[in-house]
């Protein structure tokens, strides 16, 4: 789960890093009373959305006094920034910047650890910066049974060369960044700028944090970050029936056991419907208990997909065989009933495959078509799919 900035600003603010005052606004006199509260001062008025380039976009803007703030709001409001409509904007104290870094520690999948990288030079796109100029940016591996003590701090500081004046100040700020990562089980914590003001104090100004859903049982209180307005409604209704389903551009419905062979399946959907100008249009794992209530879950969130104009289950049988593959599906038609109205492609494979098949031709329903190969399945659904 993504935070907003603001929402970022106050988890990094309970862990002690040092922030600047912010307040949400959702309307323009809303933004003026926030300028006022804050000082009536310099103010920055930023948009609230999850993605970048809000400055580029325009939904970045100082105001020099409340009315000012109030006039900026109104600006940024309601504009479109890479697809995202802004809703709120966050009016942010100013600050006199004398310096601008850049930290962040993530999850570093294909090493299996943790990765810090810090570099002074913050402020700009940290991907053109590691593009142009890998040597600016330090990167260090973070021990997860470690993490960022003062001695790790210290050689990230060491690494990315700040200067003996802020060295200590920034590692210290970098473990308690560390203390957001750890103790909220993030995925992502990143800093850009992290700043040195005039009078020397150093200070998160943006923050981005991802939180890891898959640990949202041990934070309750993490429920309360979700934008539900803002949440695709399939995704939103596959999650309340705890189904591992991620929405796609596109007119194949898939479902499938394991995440790897629903990865497989995507690849070889989107293969063959270059052929058809079809795309897969979801990811769905159903786990290994393909029984009749979750395969009724699957496919009632995937044919609820106006896009949707076919569907490919793709079942490959081990702990749950494809006998009860095929009487989940068989089962999961009757719960539906007039709700499943577009075709099924099913391929099974593995365990009782015989039994299963047997089982799905005796039950002959309309809708469905069995194919005995996963790629001669994938293009029936996008042949499918494209006669719709």
């Amino acid at each position: 789960m993504d935070l907003y900035e603001y929402q970022a600003r106050d988890v990094l603010e309970k862990h002690g890093v040092p922030v600047l005052r912010g307040i949400v606004a959702t309307t323009p006199a809303e933004a003026k009373a926030a300028a006022e509260q804050l000082g009536g001062g310099t103010v920055v008025v930023k948009a609230q959305v999850k993605t970048g380039g809000r400055g580029k976009a325009g939904g970045v803007k100082l105001a020099h006094s409340p009315e000012e703030a109030e006039a900026r709001a109104g600006e940024i409001l309601g504009m479109d920034i890479k697809g995202h409509t802004v809703h709120r904007v966050m009016i942010a104290e100013g600050a006199r910047i004398a310096e601008e870094y850049y930290f962040s520690v993530l999850l570093d999948r294909s090493e299996r650890r943790y990765l810090a990288m810090a570099s002074v030079e913050g402020g700009m796109e940290i991907e053109q910066l590691a593009v142009e100029r890998p040597e600016a940016l330090a990167r260090i591996a973070v021990d997860p049974t470690v993490g960022i003590d003062e001695a790790k701090a210290k050689e990230i500081v060491d690494a990315a060369k700040f200067a003996p004046e802020v060295a200590d100040e920034v590692a210290s700020v970098i473990q308690k960044l560390w203390s957001v990562y750890d103790a909220e089980d993030a995925t992502l914590v990143e800093v850009n700028p992290l700043v040195r003001t005039e009078d020397g104090a150093i200070v998160a100004l943006d923050a981005k944090v991802s939180l890891d859903e898959n640990a949202s049982f041990r934070h309750p209180d993490h429920t309360e970050l979700e934008d539900k307005a803002a949440a695709d409604p399939l995704e939103a209704k596959a999650k309340g029936l705890d189904l591992n389903y991620v929405k796609l551009d596109g007119e194949v419905g898939i479902i499938g056991n394991g995440a790897g062979l629903v990865m497989s399946t995507l690849d070889v959907v989107a293969y063959a419907g270059e052929e058809h100008g079809v795309k897969p249009a979801n990811f769905l794992d159903i786990g290994g208990g393909a029984n009749a209530e979750i395969m009724a879950n699957g496919l009632d969130v995937i044919l609820g997909d106006p896009q949707v104009k076919s569907v490919f289950v793709n079942v490959f049988g081990g702990i749950t065989a494809c006998d009860e593959v095929a009487n989940g599906i068989v089962k999961a038609l009757e719960i539906l009933g007039d709700a499943a109205a577009k075709p099924l492609v099913v391929r099974l494979d593995g365990n009782n495959v015989e039994a299963g098949r047997k089982i799905l031709a005796e039950a002959n329903h309309p809708l469905v078509t069995v194919v005995p190969t996963m790629d001669e399945a994938a293009a029936k659904a996008a042949e499918l799919a494209a006669a719709k």
